[in-house]
């Protein structure tokens, strides 16, 4: 036996917090200036802030070009200048928008191989563990219901072949 005592779950439960907040900064730290710029400009498109301060601009923009504010003379009296500029800023706040939304697919794709790996490392050590129940019952001459299952059981899922199966069950879908 080894002299290193089990984890509580705890201790692993924070490690494992403490190893994703620190995967998280590094990360973090190596974007480049364009995609930090461009996340600190989709986060404040993104909140009240945002919409607050376009409100009072359009509403002080309309007032002074209607007339309505005497101290403002008007600018843009038909409202074309205000329609090229909320069309040029849509297109600028699209494109932030798509940025951001390219980094959040790239992030998602990166936590999903994650989650195959954890879930292949588990199968794997699952396997063994059946392995080792299945020799201390035979060792015990100890007979399960679970025994004809046994070899199936003991075998590692090849991953390629289930993604075979899952893309044939996709094919096979949008075929009917």
């Amino acid at each position: 036996m080894s002299d290193h005592r089990p984890a509580d779950m705890q201790s692993v439960l924070h490690q494992n917090i403490q190893s994703l907040v620190e995967h998280r900064r590094q990360y973090e730290e190596r974007q480049g200036v364009e995609e930090r710029i461009a996340g600190v400009i989709s986060r404040f498109a993104g909140s009240m802030t945002f919409i607050y301060l376009h409100l009072a601009i359009l509403v002080v923009w309309i007032f002074a070009n209607l007339g309505a504010i005497p101290t403002i003379p008007a600018w843009d009296p038909t409202f074309v200048i205000l329609a090229m500029v909320a069309s040029v800023e849509a297109i600028f706040l699209s494109t932030f928008v798509l940025i951001n939304q390219n980094r959040m697919a790239e992030h998602s794709e990166r936590r999903a191989e994650l989650d195959l790996q954890i879930s292949l490392l588990n199968e794997h050590e699952t396997t063994r563990l059946i392995e080792m129940v299945a020799a201390l019952a035979a060792r015990l001459n100890v007979s399960t219901p679970a025994d004809k299952e046994l070899p199936q059981l003991a075998e590692n899922v090849d991953p390629r072949k289930v993604m075979t199966q899952i893309q044939q069950a996709s094919e096979d879908q949008e075929e009917a």
